[in-house]
């Protein structure tokens, strides 16, 4: 019993941490929505992240085929699943970078034109599109973590839990400091980049980027605290 409780408790950290980027996803796109879809918008993309992840486990020997190879390019073998990640990284890059773009014309008052406006339906779709990428990662690092299916089951619930309740904060300090938001931007493009690189079998220890994340975040919490802002 000890084992199991140790196993889950391994799996529920890795996993959570594994899901800030789901979370910051959400939380940039419901910055876009009126205040009271917002939490409509965590509530339903974690919710539906939560349901892909068990209906994933029903169908886990489905799951584990993905990584079977099924062509091979330039000596470069791609799997259901490498396909899965390439896709799901460059779409994360696309999203990211039209944000990014999007924020800083919206500064610019000559800017030609202004990003469409927001529907709940379309934000929806795009929580959904990433969810089914980070739950198929998210499912096979469980599967290579555990043997126990219950305890994928119950890893699962408790993230998802702990991720509804963290998504309000941080959607909130990502709304009050627009810099913040930025970086959080920046760092999806990071997560995009790795994905496309693990599709390609090219591997970036996550030590790293979350290293790299956690140390830009500091940069820019200790400027924050240090440059006087400036008052309206």
């Amino acid at each position: 019993m000890t084992d199991a409780i140790i196993a889950l408790l391994s799996l529920v950290t890795l996993e959570v941490i594994l899901g800030l980027d789901n979370v910051i996803f959400i939380s940039i796109l419901a910055d876009r929505l009126p205040e009271q879809e917002r939490k409509k918008l965590r509530f339903w993309g974690l919710g539906l992240a939560m349901i892909m992840r068990l209906v994933l486990l029903t169908v886990i020997a489905w799951i584990m085929k993905l990584d079977t190879t099924l062509f091979t390019i330039a000596n470069i073998p791609f799997s259901g699943k490498g396909i899965i990640l390439l896709l799901g990284g460059l779409f994360l890059i696309y999203k990211s970078t039209k944000e990014i773009y999007h924020k800083t014309e919206a500064a610019n008052p000559d800017a030609l034109s202004a990003p469409k406006k927001a529907t709940f339906s379309r934000l929806l779709g795009e929580v959904i599109l990433l969810d089914l990428v980070f739950s198929i990662d998210s499912i096979i690092t469980a599967v290579g973590m555990v043997n126990e299916i219950w305890i994928m089951y119950t890893a699962v619930i408790i993230t998802v839990i702990i991720m509804l309740f963290a998504s309000k904060p941080i959607s909130e300090f990502i709304s009050k400091h627009p810099s913040f938001k930025v970086l959080a931007l920046c760092f999806l493009m990071m997560i995009g980049v790795s994905l496309i690189a693990e599709g390609l079998h090219f591997e970036i220890p996550k030590g790293y980027i979350y290293f790299s994340m956690a140390f830009a975040f500091l940069v820019d919490v200790i400027q924050m605290k240090t440059i006087p802002q400036k008052k309206d």
